[in-house]
């Protein structure tokens, strides 16, 4: 007699799932009320080496949402990067 086993349910990735994969980790830089505006451009820019362009606007976008993906890369360079922001305090995390 035959008994049937039962399956793991077969789970269909979702496209953003996919898009995903390969990116690595994210560095998330938060909002305070402690540094400036120029405080923190001039940290992204040393720790991501970005244009001064490109931090202006990443630096607006905590401010205004609260918290924002300052830098993109594999874990090592996420780690480089949230220790140079947070050589002056800012508060950062590292997401997976």
């Amino acid at each position: 007699m035959d008994i049937p086993t039962k399956q793991a349910p077969d789970i269909a990735e979702t496209e953003e799932e996919k898009s995903d994969k390969g990116l690595g980790s994210k560095v998330v830089l938060y909002n305070d009320d402690w540094h400036t505006f120029e405080e923190v451009i001039s940290q992204i820019i040393k720790a991501t080496k970005c244009s001064f362009a490109e931090a202006r606007d990443k630096t607006f976008e905590v401010h205004v949402n609260g918290k924002a993906v300052v830098y993109i890369g594999v874990m090592s360079q996420c780690l480089k990067v949230s220790g140079i922001l947070e050589e002056i305090l800012l508060h950062t995390q590292i997401e997976t």
